[in-house]
C-alpha cells in the first residue's frame, strides 16, 4: 500500500482509478500484483500509482496521456493478469479521469 500520495505530476494527466471487492483466498494475486506494478512502472508515461483496501479496494495510476493508457491495456503480461479477475474480484470498475487540477503538501 502507498504511505505517501503521489507528488510528481504536473496537470494535465491522467487518472485510471480502480475500485474492487476480493473474492475468498489469493489465488496468486498477491505475486502477480507486485509484477504487473513493476512492469507499470516501467511503462512510458506511467507516473505513479496510490493503493489502499479494506472491504473495497481503491488504486489509481496515473498517466502523461490516454495513449500510454491504452498502450498498457494492451501490454501482454497485463492483458494477462486482467484475464484472471474472475479468480480475484466478485466486482470491480475501471474509470478513466482527465486531471486538470491538483494542489496539496
Amino acid at each position: 500500500m502507498t504511505a505517501e500520495p503521489v507528488i510528481n505530476t504536473r496537470p494535465p494527466y491522467y487518472a485510471v482509478i480502480f475500485t474492487s471487492v476480493r473474492t475468498e483466498g489469493d489465488n496468486d494475486y498477491a505475486a502477480t500484483a507486485a509484477r504487473v506494478l513493476e512492469l507499470a512502472r516501467q511503462q512510458p508515461g506511467f507516473l505513479g500509482v496510490e493503493n489502499a483496501r479494506s472491504e473495497l479496494g481503491l488504486s489509481v495510476s496515473y498517466w502523461g496521456s490516454l495513449e500510454a493508457i491504452d498502450a498498457w491495456r494492451e501490454q501482454i503480461d497485463h492483458a494477462q493478469a486482467k484475464s484472471k479477475a474472475g479468480d480475484w474480484y466478485s466486482g470491480y470498475r475501471v474509470r478513466i479521469c482527465k486531471v486538470e487540477q491538483e494542489y496539496g503538501r
